[in-house]
């Protein structure tokens, strides 16, 4: 069974102000679609491959055919991060967590607005493309940054919060000003579902 395109989960313009509809459209229809087309391409390669959930995929690229390795670390992951990152946004969002995800969020990192610090430091400090995370680390929190479409779940760590940091996810709109983009990003995270999947443990 070959990968899906998934629908977003909103409209294309419901993130707008801070996201605008041309780049959403942009984002999934082209980048995201590409990604699946080409991790579908390179898994019709290796029949003995399919019906592998793209997280056995990515938790494991060592056991992944050489000749198309790269192809499903970089598709694959492009499939997933994007994937994940429309759920973990949505409209009339943003704000703080709470409950439990708030209090670990707290512990780790003193304070909320300390760890938007550091997770903005990640995701600006990124050179060139990638992703900056905030993920499950053995018992814990912690920030990381992935380049181009590389996955934490390949390191054996498991995301909670992500945001592009891709040219393509800012660049009508903000044009090099990835700061700006990030700032008002927070505007629209989804801490419902990154809270979600904080407690799925």
């Amino acid at each position: 069974m070959s990968f899906q395109l998934n629908p977003l989960p909103y409209a294309y313009e419901a993130l707008e102000p801070y996201i605008d509809t041309l780049t959403m459209q942009i984002h999934h229809d082209k980048h995201h679609a590409a990604y699946v087309t080409n991790l579908n391409a390179a898994i019709e390669k290796h029949p003995e491959l399919a019906g592998k959930s793209l997280d056995a995929l990515l938790m494991d690229l060592n056991a992944i055919p050489e000749d198309i390795r790269t192809a499903v670390r970089n598709h694959g992951g492009g499939t997933w991060n994007h994937d994940f990152f429309w759920h973990v946004m949505a409209p009339k969002a943003g704000g703080e967590p709470r409950g439990d995800l708030a209090k670990a969020i707290g512990s780790t990192f003193s304070s909320f607005a300390n760890f938007k610090t550091e997770f903005e430091k990640a995701a600006t400090g990124r050179f060139g493309s990638g992703w900056a995370w905030l993920v499950r680390k053995g018992s814990g929190l912690a920030v990381v940054s992935t380049a181009n479409q590389d996955n934490p779940i390949s390191e054996g760590m498991t995301p909670l919060l992500g945001v592009d940091v891709w040219e393509h996810a800012y660049y009508l709109k903000y044009q090099n000003r990835r700061a700006e983009y990030l700032t008002n990003w927070w505007n629209v995270v989804n801490w419902a579902e990154v809270a979600r999947r904080f407690s799925a443990k």
